[in-house]
């Protein structure tokens, strides 16, 4: 087995760490109206989502081998890795990938553990962006296309980062309204389980699209990498054992919950009902498919909240808390260059050290990093069996199914307050 073997191994296991936590970041997207307004139960909905985020990402690849392209130049049209990242066994690229997914996979666990959801692709993007400023120079990022149409960073990330959760917004906003307006005058009994009935056809619909658009990254990364070693030639097509892996991967992550960004979403911007989780939920769906049919590249997850965000803006005498709006616009401003910044450090720390050993103290980093978080996690946790409760909760008011010695270390999941307790 040689060094650029090992290296290649990395990186495919990081590739699917990277899904696994793209998986259950977004679970939230399509899920957590359905959990709030109680139309399924939290773990028949994480489980619905995971296995449609599975199906999903078996029905289309038809980006998945060019999709770095819009954001970095490390391919040429055809996918294929570009001549001069080729030296020594592909090592070059290869380091460049395996630090732009740390980037991406260290934001992803650091908003989940604060509860903020923000963009998996933007994570992705930022941390690719980062390792290949740091590897090539700012010419190794693709910023604007050649002009003659919407691409690169601004046109494929920047703009329907800002466009798309406005959109969404709107058409929540309007479908809610509408909604109140034709019902009004009929009894909450006859529409309540027409209205539970539509959430879930409506977030079965996003979990299905994010399931083909979001596994497809992960694929082309292997992909790309395997080519770049050497270990696959064919440009036009995906492994078959790649599509399963990277199916798998989202879809277990899914299943996983995600239960604090499920928590901030459902319960965090506004009080939702069964109508509004269907209005919601339709306008996400109707702006994601809308989008790939005119081919614009756009966060699931930005869709989603501005979709929630509108629900409550068009239901009359609806509160929305514009304070946990705020931080998760915040969190969307700063996660490309913060995972940009991510993935250059790991860039730098690979090249520092050079060769197989350089790759393996980047992957360490990652699993230290990752099981920091996770354990950082365990002391104020989110479950399916307390992710419903009140978001205004007392702090002094027991959690359900807990005892009262860990009522105040909890307490801060309960409350809205600051950014580094919020689920």
């Amino acid at each position: 087995m040689t060094d650029t073997s090992v290296i290649l191994a990395l990186v495919v296991v990081t590739a699917l760490a990277f899904d696994f936590t793209n998986g259950f970041h977004d679970t939230a997207n399509a899920m957590a109206t359905s959990i709030a307004t109680k139309a399924l139960r939290p773990r028949t909905a994480v489980a619905l989502s995971g296995v449609l985020n599975l199906i999903g990402a078996f029905l289309s690849v038809e980006v998945a081998l060019t999709v770095t392209n819009a954001v970095v130049k490390i391919q040429d049209k055809s996918g294929a890795p570009k001549a001069e990242l080729l030296a020594h066994g592909g090592s070059g690229l290869l380091l460049i990938v395996l630090a732009g997914l740390v980037g991406g996979i260290v934001w992803n666990l650091l908003t989940w553990l604060v509860g903020l959801p923000s963009s998996s692709s933007h994570a992705l993007f930022g941390g690719l962006i980062g390792a290949t400023v740091a590897g090539l120079g700012w010419a190794g990022v693709n910023w604007n296309g050649d002009g003659s149409k919407l691409d690169g960073v601004v046109g494929k990330v920047l703009l329907p980062a800002v466009l798309s959760p406005l959109i969404a917004a709107l058409v929540a906003a309007g479908g809610t309204w509408l909604i109140f307006k034709v019902t009004n005058g009929i009894a909450a009994r006859f529409t309540e389980r027409g209205f539970k009935w539509g959430q879930i056809g409506s977030a079965s619909l996003v979990s299905l699209a994010h399931g083909t658009n979001d596994a497809q990254k992960t694929m082309g990364v292997i992909t790309l990498a395997l080519i770049a070693s050497g270990d696959w030639s064919d440009t036009k097509n995906i492994p078959l054992w790649v599509k399963v892996a990277c199916a798998l991967a989202i879809a277990l992550g899914t299943y996983l919950g995600g239960w604090r960004i499920i928590r901030t979403l459902g319960k965090g911007l506004t009080d939702i009902n069964p109508a509004q989780g269907t209005a919601a939920q339709s306008g996400a769906a109707a702006v994601i498919l809308a989008s790939s049919q005119l081919g614009f590249a756009l966060s699931t997850t930005h869709v989603a909240t501005g979709s929630v965000l509108g629900s409550g803006l068009g239901r009359p005498g609806a509160a929305v808390r514009w304070a946990v709006a705020g931080r998760m616009v915040a969190a969307w401003l700063i996660t490309l260059p913060a995972a940009g910044l991510i993935g250059a450090a790991m860039w730098w720390i690979g090249h520092l050290i050079g060769g197989l050993a350089g790759a393996v103290v980047v992957f360490l980093l990652l699993v230290a990093a990752s099981v920091a978080m996770w354990l950082r996690s365990r002391t104020q946790q989110v479950s399916a069996e307390n992710v419903n409760d009140d978001w205004d909760a007392r702090p002094d008011a027991p959690v359900a199914g807990h005892s009262a010695d860990t009522v105040l270390a909890e307490s801060a999941v309960t409350e809205p307050a600051p950014v580094a307790a919020a689920n």
